[in-house]
């Protein structure tokens, strides 16, 4: 019995984790400017993604901060096809 609760706690402990990168430019407060899920092969070994920040804001002073975030989705696609297909959410944020 201890095994099986023991178990369910663990995938579930799985299925709700997340992790969160968050580089903060200017300040924490700021509005979603932009918002793209990344694409990477094999957990993204050797792989490289670009948002031009600057850009999205309309100037580097105006980039509040930026974001690259492991959702339960992405966790699920990862896992579903063994680590092969990886994704990430990115995310921009401005003043």
């Amino acid at each position: 019995m201890r095994a099986k609760i023991f178990a369910a706690a663990l995938v579930l402990a799985f299925l709700s984790g997340c992790a969160t990168q968050t580089a903060t430019v200017h300040s924490t407060e700021g509005r979603l400017a932009k918002q793209e899920m990344q694409t990477f092969f094999v957990s993204g070994l050797g792989q490289t993604q670009t948002i031009d920040a600057a850009a999205v804001c309309g100037g580097a002073d105006k980039v509040a901060s930026v974001e690259r975030a492991l959702s339960p989705m992405n966790w699920l696609l990862n896992f579903l096809t063994s680590g092969i297909y990886s994704p990430l959410d990115a995310r921009v944020y401005c003043r």
